[in-house]
């Protein structure tokens, strides 16, 4: 009977352990789930970055994070992104800073009317940035990458050759774009980037800036006569890539040295990307029969002239908040300087 006995519970403990390692080989099995909210379309080549980015990281940690990317705002708005990745809404994603005017104060100076001439000094410099200076104003959230957009340029129905051209013509604008417009004469209409074909096309603004890619991404070089290529004004728009603080620290530490590894090379991609799509579609707008003008070195000079205030500006609101503005930009423009050599 004892010998019965002793065999039941050996049998019944065997069983338990049985099912203790199955559940936990399942629990293993079991991939991490990340939802990533992107407010750009799905065709869209930034999309497309990020829906790659997702299968690296997926194939670097052999499935043991799967991440669903959500195009088209369909997640978390644009304007919405960083706070309802604060929130957990979202558990990573992507956004402009200038959709929340004010949040990112120092990092403004990226959107400034520096001279960009290309995405890829762009993008290296607002990631050489964040690494001079850390700035808190993104602690609320893990930071994986940034990026900025190629030169912010004029769009425009009727073509614009010279400052004179722009004057009072509504032309719509992100953020820190809609004072670069101001400057230069024309009005400014604050509007995001999926209201603008429309916009365009019904007459409610008569243009808009934004990088050359815009005109094919966005297919504003369908409600469009030209693009004026007014390097001399050119803005950039920066972007964070986040994820939610309290999802970041729950990863496992090998899990986060593949992030952190994908983020540098996607960062550099996200750069190269730009420029690849500012060529491609100044190249669709020639052949469909658009005009891409480019300014003369005087003309650029004009236009340089009228926004510099803008950076002074920035110095000065920096100051009454006590941020190192002065530091930040003069950072930015001797960097900017090296990067566009």
């Amino acid at each position: 009977m004892k010998s019965f006995k002793l065999i039941f519970l050996v049998l019944f403990l065997s069983a338990i352990g049985v099912a203790f390692l199955a559940t936990t080989a399942f629990s293993q099995a079991k991939p991490i789930e990340l939802t990533y909210a992107q407010f750009q379309p799905a065709q869209h080549f930034n999309n497309k970055l990020s829906e790659s980015y997702a299968k690296e990281i997926e194939k670097r940690t052999n499935g043991r994070v799967k991440i669903t990317v959500y195009s088209g705002g369909t997640l978390v708005a644009a304007d919405k992104t960083y706070s309802g990745i604060v929130k957990g809404i979202a558990a990573m994603g992507m956004s402009c800073m200038a959709y929340t005017r004010g949040k990112f104060p120092l990092s403004e100076v990226i959107d400034l009317p520096l001279g960009y001439k290309t995405g890829v000094a762009a993008t290296k410099l607002i990631n050489l940035f964040y690494e001079k200076f850390k700035p808190k104003e993104y602690s609320e959230t893990e930071v994986m990458y940034f990026m900025a957009h190629s030169p912010g340029i004029v769009h425009s129905k009727k073509p614009i050759y010279k400052l004179e051209d722009i004057k009072g013509q509504k032309i719509r604008c992100t953020g820190l774009a809609a004072k670069v417009a101001g400057k230069l004469g024309a009005v400014p209409v604050a509007m995001p980037m999926g209201e603008t074909y429309d916009a365009i096309s019904r007459g409610v603004v008569d243009g808009s800036m934004g990088p050359q890619e815009s005109t094919q991404g966005w297919r504003w070089g369908e409600v469009i006569a030209a693009s004026t290529q007014s390097f001399g004004a050119g803005y950039s728009t920066g972007f964070f890539v986040v994820m939610n603080k309290q999802k970041w620290n729950s990863l496992p530490p090998d899990i986060q040295k593949i992030f952190r590894e994908v983020n540098k090379e996607w960062a550099d991609k996200n750069g190269e990307a730009w420029d690849f799509y500012d060529k491609q579609s100044k190249d669709w707008m020639i052949k469909i029969g658009r005009k891409v003008i480019s300014l003369s070195p005087e003309e650029n000079a004009r236009w340089a002239a009228l926004v510099r205030p803008l950076l002074n500006e920035y110095v000065e609101n920096m100051k009454k908040q006590g941020l190192p503005g002065k530091e930040a930009l003069d950072f930015c423009l001797a960097e900017l300087k090296k990067l566009e050599k």
